[in-house]
This record gives C-alpha cells, structure tokens and sequence, in this order.
C-alpha cells in the first residue's frame, strides 16, 4: 500500500474535500459556537500548514498544523475518511504534524477535539497527550476537551557534545512533498 503525505493549500481540491466531510461529520453532533474548527478561508489566513494523506494517490485523510509564535502548535482540522479507519492513518498524520512541529523548535503540541471523537480522543492519549485545561481561544466547555503533548528532540550520545546546540536540525528534503495545486 502505498502511503505519501504531501503538504498541500487548505483550499486545494482535495483539501476543501476533505475539510467539508469533516464539517458533514462534527455538525450533527456538536452546537455552532461549540464547532472550533477554522474554515478553509481562516486556514489560509492564519497560516496554517497543511498536509494531506494520500493511499495509492487517493486523498483519504489531512491535518494541520497552526505554529503559536515560539510557545507551542496546534493540531487542526485532522480527518480520516471513514473507508480509511483502522490503517493507522490517523497516527501517521499526527506522527507528521509532531515531526514537522519539531523541526521547527517548538516543543508543545497542543489540540481541542470533542468529546464524541472517542477514536481521536484514544489516538492522542495512545500517542502520550495528556489533558489540559482549555487554552488560547477555548473556554470551559462541556463538550470540548484540550490535549498537549510535550515533544522532545532525540539526541544521538555519539554526536552531541555540551557545547551542541539542541535546536532541530532544518527540515530534511524528502520529508513532505509540496504541493501547490
């Protein structure tokens, strides 16, 4: 099975697909103003990276990533169309937000998700989130719950000396393939 994450514009076709279904999926569940994801339009404005997951070339998942100055990152708009579940899909995109996240120097990866997500809210905790108090723009409501995860820098004994700085290395080409379609 072939797998690629491929960084790709919020309002690529694929992307804007993938973003509805989601909206499809969340508004039956949860009220307006308890719906925190951005829009397309919000995506692009406040810079959100983007990525989308392609199985043997067809989009079956996407997430993004918003960088909070040098404080921490945010997860957003993370999907795994339902006929993709249980591949461990949802792992590989957050395993690529935390990397990406990483090689920027930001160690703290954060998210909102809804109480109702209980695969997604199993994933983060199996992936070492732990729960938070509500943060940036959340507040304290019943059906939202915040995650973080502290994210570490593996450094190599052989190679690291006390004077090594341990800021991440630049992001390695072939990493993510970029899309600007």
């Amino acid at each position: 099975m072939s797998i690629e994450i491929v960084e790709e514009r919020p309002d690529s076709p694929d992307a804007v697909q993938l973003i509805a279904e989601l909206d499809d999926t969340l508004a039956p569940l949860y009220a307006v103003e308890s719906r925190h994801g951005f829009s397309v339009e919000k995506l692009l404005r406040d810079g959100v990276v983007f990525f989308v997951l392609r199985v043997e070339g067809k989009a079956a998942g996407c997430g993004g990533v918003l960088l909070v100055g040098e404080e921490y990152a945010e997860v957003k708009r993370m999907y795994t169309r339902p006929e993709y579940r249980g591949l461990g899909l949802g792992k590989r995109i957050l395993s690529h937000l935390e990397a990406y996240t990483r090689l920027r120097g930001i160690t703290v990866l954060r998210l909102e998700t809804g109480i109702h997500q209980t695969a997604a809210i199993a994933l983060y905790e199996g992936l070492g989130f732990q729960r938070i108090p509500p943060f940036g723009p959340y507040w304290d409501d019943p059906v939202s719950l915040c995650y973080e995860k502290q994210l570490t820098y593996p450094v190599s004994t052989e190679t690291a000396s006390p004077s090594q700085s341990s800021t991440p290395p630049a992001h390695p080409p072939g990493c993510c393939r970029r899309s600007d379609r």
